[in-house]
């Protein structure tokens, strides 16, 4: 059973049940320091910390970071993730994998609009709208400003009102009423803006900043064009999204945000956007470019609201849970559809989303019939054509016999599996991400680079008898024994 926890603020209750919020009283700058303490959070995988009073940002106005890292308690590494998808603390990785694949096998559920929310408390229109009052902070060294958007949703709408996009992009703040941020021309926002720009129009947008705690995960999600996140989300939870009506667009937006900002995405109008560090784990100090313009007409927000800031960088952050993981989902859903025998894809945390690893049924030579070769050719085929391939680079395909969302199994398998001469398949010429650091800068501009697909498969020319076995606890002794030395631990003068 799916727990929908309905805002950001029940979200936080729900982490300070299990000792995994540090509020935060004393006055914190948001020059850099905010971002230097989420930051030291994620290293030390401590408690999101809850920043309530921030310098020169009038009183009331917080800052959660690190609001999906993960945990350094024993049992609860994932919760963070766990908990904002509705599921027990203590849920899996291959647990949240499937929660999420399984829910395109239920009935999309459209959102509800409601008249009102707590997200219209405080309103501000037009000439009123003052970006530099909310608490966005300068995140990093080498940052070229203060980014407001590193984990909120963007809504945009086709013309045609056929396909509305929920989705994250970063996005920094220019002046009191301008911001530009990434608009990728093969990510679904810059499909939509693109549509509007034949048109010669601004694209309506709104963000949505602090919204119950699964839209992030599923705004992350490479679900296909033209579904809608918002219906997916009904699926996955049982129940409808409640939406409001902005109030300067024709949008609507999640109703439980904590901060609603809006107005149009410029056609023509252009800003100098980054650098940043970002989720690849580096930064390039000096490289700004010049992105499309956000032009702000309205800004609402809750009393009292709470911003959620992400400090992009090395492993592990939002980037690789709450962008990784639903990839890795979507990948299993996909794999699936095409008759497939895999059992679970995963992208290893530290990897900065880097890696895919595919796990397939150990009997997937009878099951498919298809030797090694054919198998890897048939996943590159379906993978690095979809969405949900765009952004992924290196894929490690293996057997269930290893578990991937083990870091240190899948090393060890990766090392000890994959032919250095015959176990690395390329794939030329495939649609990429423009962000990771080992791109040329011709493949960053023309969003093409190579892909490829480690074979760490067992042997197609290995007969049964042949198959190594691992050495390992639960593989090379008896379970008479394995019991009996599990029951004798303490035994032993183990503790």
């Amino acid at each position: 059973m799916i727990r929908h926890l309905k805002s950001l603020r029940e979200y936080i209750d729900a982490l300070k049940a299990i000792d995994e919020i540090q509020e935060i009283d004393k006055e914190v700058d948001w020059n850099l320091e905010i971002g230097a303490i989420i930051r030291r959070s994620y290293d030390l995988k401590s408690p999101a910390p809850l920043f309530n009073t921030i310098k020169e940002i009038e009183k009331g106005f917080r800052v959660l970071g690190a609001p999906a890292g993960v945990s350094r308690q024993p049992g609860l590494y994932l919760c963070r993730v766990a908990v904002s998808l509705g599921l027990n603390p203590d849920a899996t990785g291959q647990e949240i994998i499937e929660a999420l694949a399984q829910a395109h096998n239920k009935t999309p559920i459209p959102p509800k609009p409601v008249k009102s929310a707590p997200c219209k408390e405080n309103i501000f229109l037009h000439d009123r709208v003052d970006l530099l009052r909310l608490p966005a902070p300068l995140i990093h060294g080498w940052d070229g400003g203060r980014y407001l958007n590193t984990f909120g949703t963007i809504v945009a709408q086709t013309p045609d009102k056929k396909w509305t996009n929920w989705s994250i992009a970063r996005i920094m703040i220019l002046d009191k009423n301008r911001m530009t941020g990434i608009v990728s021309p093969k990510q679904h926002i810059g499909k939509i803006h693109a549509m509007w720009k034949a048109l010669n129009k601004p694209m309506p947008f709104a963000l949505a900043l602090g919204c119950e705690p699964v839209i992030p995960f599923v705004s992350g999600m490479p679900i296909p064009e033209y579904a809608n996140e918002s219906d997916f989300i009904g699926a996955y939870l049982g129940e409808p999204v409640e939406v409001v009506q902005c109030e300067t667009v024709d949008l609507f937006v999640p109703a439980t945000a904590e901060i609603l900002v809006e107005g149009t995405l410029s056609h023509t109008e252009t800003g100098p956007e980054g650098p940043m560090g970002e989720y690849d784990g580096y930064s390039w100090p000096g490289m700004s470019t010049n992105k499309p313009v956000y032009n702000v007409t309205a800004i609402t927000y809750r009393n009292d609201p709470i911003l959620p800031v992400v400090a992009a960088g090395e492993p592990v952050e939002e980037d690789h849970t709450a962008f990784g993981l639903p990839h890795a989902a979507q990948t299993l859903h996909e794999l699936r559809e095409h008759q497939l025998p895999v059992t679970m894809c995963y992208v290893p945390l530290e990897s900065a989303c880097h890696w895919l690893v595919i796990a397939m049924d150990k009997e997937w030579r009878t099951k498919t019939n298809f030797n090694s070769q054919e198998l890897i050719q048939t996943i590159g085929k379906i993978l690095f054509k979809s969405h949900a391939g765009f952004g992924i680079p290196k894929v490690l395909l293996m057997e269930d016999d290893v578990d991937t969302t083990n870091t240190s199994e899948v090393v060890w398998a990766f090392a000890t599996r994959c032919h250095p001469e015959t176990g690395e398949i390329h794939f030329p010429m495939e649609d990429m991400a423009p962000l990771p650091v080992y791109l040329r800068i011709q493949e960053k501009r023309g969003l093409m680079s190579t892909k490829v697909i480690y074979n760490c498969l067992s042997q197609d020319d290995w007969t049964p008898t042949q198959k190594p076995v691992r050495a390992s606890f639960r593989s090379l002794w008896p379970t008479e024994i394995q019991e009996r030395v599990l029951n004798n631990w303490n035994a032993y003068g183990y503790r």
